[in-house]
């Protein structure tokens, strides 16, 4: 088969469209000829190194498939050849008691598609049987590779996390991203208030189509004291956090007595100053989300399919051209999903 695989550490540069082995399908797995993928920024860090994380090159990236079942391993064979599919991007032992509980991403052996085994930057993959997922019809396949990662980690925030009410106030930051995204349309879904933040004026503009109230651009305006004012000197009851470092004070100081931040990301930078005082004083909560578990995705994919959730896709590259998808997400010129066809 044709796979974009990395050989080393680097920029967009080291990605390389070339020939690659079939994977091989265990007797539990089911192979699925890839018609979309998509990209995000856990791609970015990984082609770029992380700490800890110890790849076997040559290694495929890519979280977010969508595509067609081509074969199906002798114990998982409840599907049907030619079945149009979606993937679940976390996999995990199904074992141990956190995969009993359904809390599959404390599973030790828990990984990512694309993190620490290989991707769907290719045209075929090979996954576990409890990792597939049937596609909404209405759905396109470059539509499909546009919902699991972003909509599952946005849903383990906002819902499972932070619990969003009826009424509260959420502050989201980096509206542009795929995450940012769905999480506007989550929160509006739960009947919140949403104030997003985006680094351009047309980038808000999509941000209110989907469902924003209040925007400000945080290239322009100050987002501590336009928050406030909005707000009646408030603050905001949840703070959807994946900017990191530079935001993450300010994100603080921004929450209302009681309100709960939500975080997934430090792009910008893993050392965020903090004053405890602050913390205990006002009663706040700090949440982490590593990605979510596939109860949270199974219940997103409700209103996904239901249509009262979509996908925003903003380009549709061939997968040759993975290193200008990488390229275009770092210069933060895209609102939604950049993504792949093979």
């Amino acid at each position: 088969m044709r796979a974009v695989r990395m050989h080393r550490h680097g920029g967009p540069e080291v990605l390389a469209y070339e020939e690659a082995p079939d994977p091989a399908v265990g007797p539990t797995d089911v192979l699925v000829r890839v018609r979309a993928v998509s990209v995000n920024h856990i791609d970015i860090w990984v082609r770029n190194g992380l700490p800890r994380l110890r790849l076997q090159f040559p290694h495929i990236l890519g979280a977010d498939v969508a595509g067609v079942v081509e074969a199906l391993g002798a114990a998982a064979n409840d599907l049907e050849v030619g079945a149009e599919v979606m993937l679940a991007p976390g996999v995990s032992c199904g074992r141990c008691a956190s995969c009993a509980a359904g809390d599959d991403t404390f599973c030790p052996t828990y990984s990512i598609l694309g993190e620490h085994i290989d991707g769907g930057y290719a045209e075929q993959i090979a996954v576990p049987r409890v990792n597939v997922l049937a596609k909404p019809r209405h759905l396109s396949f470059e539509e499909a590779a546009a919902v699991p990662l972003v909509f599952v980690t946005a849903w383990n925030m906002l819902v499972t996390r932070a619990r969003i009410r009826r009424g509260e106030t959420v502050l989201i930051w980096g509206a542009g991203s795929g995450i940012g995204s769905a999480a506007i349309q989550i929160a509006r879904l739960h009947g919140a208030r949403v104030i997003a933040t985006a680094g351009a004026a047309w980038k808000l503009d999509r941000a209110r189509v989907l469902g924003a109230l209040d925007m400000i651009n945080h290239a322009e305006q100050d987002v501590y004291e336009e928050v406030r004012r909005l707000t009646n000197r408030r603050g905001v009851d949840v703070v959807f956090e994946h900017v990191g470092a530079s935001t993450w004070e300010t994100s603080l100081r921004l929450l209302a007595r009681g309100g709960r931040l939500v975080t997934c990301g430090a792009t910008t930078g893993g050392e965020g100053k903090t004053d405890i005082r602050y913390i205990f004083s006002r009663e706040l909560s700090i949440h982490g989300a590593w990605l979510g578990p596939k109860r949270d995705l199974q219940s997103a994919m409700v209103p996904v399919s239901e249509g009262l959730l979509r996908p925003v896709v903003h380009e549709v590259l061939p997968l040759a051209k993975a290193a200008e998808a990488h390229a275009i997400m770092q210069r933060r010129e895209h609102f939604g999903k950049i993504v792949l066809v093979p």
